[in-house]
């Protein structure tokens, strides 16, 4: 399915400058065989894609359109973000924005998040994974589909340093609902022992591995928005959206 985002044009995502290159001998080889066995056999720091892999490093998990990565990468130059985007054609589209305005601080990578974040990505290397409108999945059969799950959770604490953000927002009431069954359970030490065991046995987590705070727009967004996507601007139009941050205890 095609939808036409470029309008009859081909899309240029830049690879090794904006899009990340993949396969082997590439920026994103294959997972090493020994990832079967040894799950952090093809963990790297990410970082290294940049310029300056020294800088403040953020991750935005489904840019869509790429209006939040453009205008946040533009008004925080000092920063690096990584965007992750599973549908190729918007991955294409958004790389092709950053293309033309020569972003020189944020890659695009056409890939899983949850796998992505999971298979590859080191420790404690993000300062903020940003989770704004994903796909609600809202057949009971798909929930399984769902970004927040207590798998995704400890692989967000694991790859955020201290005191780094996990910044959340949607429109949809029932996955609103869903995403705050989790968030309690991951802030409140007394209901730690209903995340799933082995997710609890994957590395030593405290029994409170985040905090909840208010969500506070960047600095940029005009005033009533969150984020100023170009979902939000089209169907958050009479009632803000949902949104908090899970803050990784020290």
């Amino acid at each position: 399915m095609s939808f036409d985002l470029g309008r009859g044009r081909t899309l240029d995502d830049a690879l090794g400058a904006i899009g990340i290159t993949t396969g082997p001998g590439s920026e994103l080889p294959p997972l090493p065989d020994a990832a079967m066995s040894s799950p952090r056999a093809g963990q790297f720091d990410p970082r290294a894609w940049f310029k300056d892999p020294t800088r403040r490093f953020e991750i935005e998990i489904g840019c869509g359109k790429g209006t939040f990565i453009l205008e946040t990468s533009e008004h925080e130059p000092a920063t690096n973000f990584l965007g992750i985007e599973w549908a190729r054609e918007y991955y294409l589209y958004t790389a092709d924005r950053l293309r033309r305005v020569q972003a020189a601080n944020v890659r695009m990578l056409h890939t899983d998040a949850g796998d992505f974040l999971r298979w590859r990505v080191q420790d404690a290397v993000a300062h903020v994974i940003h989770l704004y409108f994903s796909d609600p999945w809202p057949k009971a059969k798909h929930h399984k589909n769902r970004v927040i799950q207590h798998r995704f959770l400890a692989e967000a604490w694991r790859v955020l340093i201290p005191g780094g953000e996990l910044r959340i927002v949607t429109d949809h009431d029932e996955l609103w609902a869903w995403d705050r069954e989790h968030f309690d359970v991951w802030t409140n030490p007394d209901r730690w022992t209903q995340v799933p065991q082995q997710v609890r046995d994957l590395w030593p987590m405290p029994s409170k591995p985040f905090d909840e705070l208010a969500f506070t727009p960047p600095a940029w967004v005009g005033e009533g928005q969150t984020v100023a996507t170009n979902y939000e601007r089209k169907m958050c139009v009479d009632r803000p959206p949902h949104a908090c941050v899970l803050k990784k205890r020290d």
